[in-house]
């Protein structure tokens, strides 16, 4: 185990079991020991929906009769294509599956209407496709009032070549938009975003490949929700309505879980959750659990030299304060952040709430360490912005956290989350490495890694040069790099006033019990 100090074990960086605060999962005592994490694996980024959707359609396609395939999404386009191909679509990829004997089970969240901007067509689409096959693919909207499943993973187990069991977990769901890759052309099947994104918007996202141990504990986590004794829609219409669709068909039993796959790596992996406190109450988190927040929480609490952050929403006074108290505490630490340039819909009441949320959080932070904080956005080489829909955090090239959890009170404590943390030195850097050359332009660079002392820096360097260009007309060569800073919004009191309201309300909903949210525990 590689270390930053002498003395220090993966027990300084992972929550233990009291910790995470939820002792009716089986996460914290399937393990020998009732370790709450698993030694022994071995965890691949995979940067980009085109790299992930590649990998898994590889995966996918070389499973067998009495395989199973599990997975969970908050939205699924069944005509998404993992390669390009025509026969590549995940719905028909799924079919062909179950109709080989493979044991395919889903969980899509149900989803709000259409006319929101959600995807509640879409998600009933590839359950049907699926059911029809002899999959079983239910929608689950066992979430809290005006909440979200918004966990992203699949895993795939092979009962007679446990060799080659494997788990997908991050922020890519398995639908449109997604297939991009570095050169941020985007995915040329879109969904409808804001207009500064184009007619074919481009995204930057990360998945991670996990082998050995931990699969057996993404599996838990499906398992768990899997077995919620709950139906999967309480409204009476709603059971109208898959009556009359023969959505949420009667399941099965789960096959009983196999063994963890055998190690295949140095890399300990915790998965950290989020579960709100559900009318009814989840069996396997009856008060929530909130060891996303707790986790990285923790993991901030040992930063001394760097935060690195790549996120979809940055907000919340709560997350606003784990990062400021950071950088009181540490006058030689800093924090990079690389957000959207924009949010995703430009609508005259969606937009506001989403612009003043991360202005508050921005102010917060550049108050509590003036000059160690810096928020950029990404574009691509035609000057499009790019949505940065990743779900990452790094401390000090030491942990690492991917998942499907944004910084943000809705993320930590309202809907349903999961990422892997990993405490592993080369990986923490790795991936540091691998989206800072994209990131700097640095692609073809295969030079030592940029040092952590020197990120701070760099960015900021390669940002003011991208600038400079933009302002001075864009004359002579582009410099190289994504980078552009981001630009605090100007919001007049009257926008501020209702957006406010909403922001607190609907984009950033409390989770938590009461007695929690009084006494401001996480």
């Amino acid at each position: 185990m590689q270390t930053r100090e002498a003395g220090m074990d993966v027990r300084d960086w992972f929550l233990s079991a009291a910790e995470r605060g939820n002792p009716a999962t089986v996460l914290d005592r399937r393990h020998p020991g009732g370790t709450p994490w698993t030694e022994g694996n071995h965890v691949v980024p995979l940067v980009h929906g085109a790299t992930y959707f590649g990998e898994l359609r590889r995966r996918l396609d070389a499973l067998e009769a009495g395989d199973l395939v599990m997975f969970v999404d908050w939205r699924g386009d069944p005509d998404e294509r993992l390669d390009g191909s025509p026969d590549s679509a995940i719905g028909a990829v799924l079919a062909r599956a179950a109709a080989r004997g493979v044991d395919v089970r889903g969980l899509i969240w149900r989803s709000h209407w259409d006319r929101l901007s959600f995807s509640s067509a879409e998600n009933r689409h590839i359950g049907e496709e699926i059911n029809a096959a002899g999959g079983q693919c239910l929608l689950d909207m066992r979430v809290r009032v005006g909440g979200s499943h918004h966990q992203k993973f699949v895993v795939l187990r092979h009962p007679a070549r446990p060799h080659l069991d494997i788990a997908f977990l991050g922020g890519i769901d398995l639908c449109h938009s997604r297939r991009d890759d570095h050169s941020h052309r985007g995915d040329p099947q879109t969904q409808p975003m804001a207009a500064a994104y184009g007619s074919r918007p481009p995204w930057h996202d990360v998945q991670l490949a996990i082998t050995g141990p931990a699969v057996g504990d993404v599996e838990a986590v499906f398992r768990e929700r899997w077995d919620d004794p709950q139906p999967p829609g309480r409204s009476p219409l709603r059971w109208l309505g898959d009556r009359l669709h023969h959505d949420n068909i009667r399941t099965t039993p789960l096959p009983p879980q196999e063994p963890d796959p055998a190690p295949t790596g140095s890399h300990p992996v915790q998965l950290l959750r989020t579960y709100p406190k559900r009318l009814g109450g989840y069996p396997f988190a009856p008060r929530g659990e909130r060891s996303v927040a707790r986790g990285i929480t923790k993991a901030l609490a040992g930063a001394k030299h760097l935060i690195y952050v790549e996120d979809q929403y940055l907000w919340s006074p709560q997350v606003a304060t784990a990062f400021a108290d950071a950088l009181k505490r540490e006058p030689g630490l800093r924090l990079v952040a690389v957000l959207p340039h924009l949010p995703d819909q430009d609508g005259r009441i969606s937009k506001p709430p989403n612009l003043l949320g991360r202005s508050h959080l921005m102010n917060q932070l550049k108050e509590a360490a003036p000059g160690r904080v810096a928020f950029y956005g990404v574009e691509n080489a035609a000057g499009t912005p790019v949505y940065v829909h990743a779900k990452v955090c790094i401390v000090d090239d030491e942990w690492a956290n991917v998942g499907s959890d944004n910084f943000n009170r809705r993320s930590w404590t309202h809907d349903s989350e999961v990422s892997a943390a990993v405490y592993h030195q080369d990986y923490a850097r790795g991936l540091r490495t691998t989206l800072a050359r994209e990131h700097l332009g640095r692609l073809d660079d295969d030079s030592a890694p940029l040092p952590l002392s020197d990120v701070f820096d760099a960015y900021a360097s390669a940002a003011a040069a991208l600038s400079a260009w933009h302002d001075g007309g864009r004359v002579g060569t582009r410099p190289p790099g994504q980078l552009r800073p981001i630009k605090d919004p100007v919001l007049s009191a009257r926008t501020r006033s209702w957006a406010e309201v909403l922001y607190r309300v609907v984009y950033d909903p409390d989770g938590r019990p009461l007695t929690m949210r009084l006494r401001g525990q996480l």
